[in-house]
């Protein structure tokens, strides 16, 4: 998910700063009830992050996180916390398992986001008896690796691949249902076309899936005139959701929230994107769930490549959503999750 930060206006801001890799924490005046996340908690609490296995407890510190962020759905399903190392990161993974699951859902987030915001589509998942298994992207989050920057878009491959491997050490239950939002979507889209799937899986569900952003020509031609002599820019917020409660907590409550758009995520993306657009195509038939008031994605040219990609995807139109449907109004949550209950069999 790309937060709006449009790509052509970003190398228009020039309040460059320098490289950081540790999570920068902002502090600001919460809403009643809600119990600050500062620093000091977080650091502690990716320190002492244990390893992921069966069994492990959900302790004191991952209930606070939790609850912070409305995930805290311990008392519905078994519910646990840990990292793996992948690829020289550790990676946050978070287990929800109800009762007698008949299926699995592996979530996804976008780009600036974390398993934190997506309170909705898990309760959503655990209401349909499905196991849900999330992870926080290799610089979000409580994952570790430069803020908001990857390298090498098939590093996100390397990471699903050691998620999935703990799907099958916790034996979660078939079918395994993928669904990415934006930049999740988009390794959702390299992995059907250039595989492997595993032999669990179920549908995919792309929404706000990233191709291209918005106007991305005029990005390339600012990313080769600039790209040499920065680093990254300083964050602008947007209204990508038209969920007002959303986007003040990111902008003001959320500490895990990025403040900088590393270039190199741009060059990795630039590389990236002709790996998708010249794939050969491939016969898996995903869902998709779209805004057409997305002010992020080029969303029709990218359908307009999956459609060439996939096939035969079956889409659904939100005409006023916007580009962050896990976090859009609820009336348009709930009319794509109904369409998604009905495309699921539940």
């Amino acid at each position: 998910m790309l937060h709006d930060d449009r790509l052509q206006i970003m190398f228009k801001t020039w309040n460059c700063v320098g490289i950081r890799s540790k999570r920068q924490i902002i502090t600001r005046q919460l809403p009643p009830g809600r119990i600050p996340m500062d620093q000091a908690f977080l650091n502690s609490l990716v320190e002492q992050l244990p390893e992921l296995e069966p069994g492990q407890p959900f302790n004191q510190a991952a209930r606070q996180y939790a609850s912070y962020y409305g995930i805290d759905f311990s008392a519905d399903a078994a519910q646990h916390l840990g990292r793996i190392t992948v690829d020289g990161f550790d990676v946050a993974v978070q287990v929800w398992r109800p009762s007698a699951p008949r299926g699995t859902l592996v979530l996804l987030h976008g780009y600036y986001d974390h398993m934190g915001l997506y309170q909705h589509l898990i309760r959503w998942a655990l209401s349909q008896r499905l196991a849900v298994l999330a992870f926080d992207l290799p610089g979000h989050g409580l994952s570790s690796g430069a803020r908001a920057s990857i390298d090498c878009f098939l590093r996100y491959q390397q990471v699903l691949d050691g998620v999935l491997e703990q799907g099958r050490l916790w034996k979660l239950p078939a079918p395994w249902h993928f669904l990415g939002q934006s930049t999740g979507g988009a390794i959702l889209i390299d992995r059907l076309l250039h595989g492997p799937m595993p032999e669990q899986a179920g549908q995919t569900i792309l929404m706000a899936p990233l191709v291209r952003p918005r106007q991305w020509g005029v990005s390339q031609f600012s990313l080769k005139l600039l790209g040499g002599f920065i680093q990254q820019l300083g964050r602008r917020f947007t209204d990508n959701s038209t969920d007002l409660d959303f986007l003040e907590f990111i902008r003001q409550h959320d500490p895990l929230q990025a403040q900088v758009l590393p270039v190199a995520w741009v060059q990795a993306l630039d590389k990236w994107i002709p790996r998708i657009e010249t794939a050969v195509p491939a016969a898996h038939r995903p869902l998709i769930v779209q805004g057409q008031a997305d002010g992020t994605v080029d969303w029709q040219h990218n359908i307009k490549v999956l459609q060439d990609k996939f096939d035969a995807p079956e889409l659904f139109y939100l005409p006023k959503a916007r580009h962050h449907l896990a976090n859009e109004k609820p009336r348009y949550r709930r009319q794509y999750l109904d369409w998604l209950g009905e495309r699921l069999g539940y």
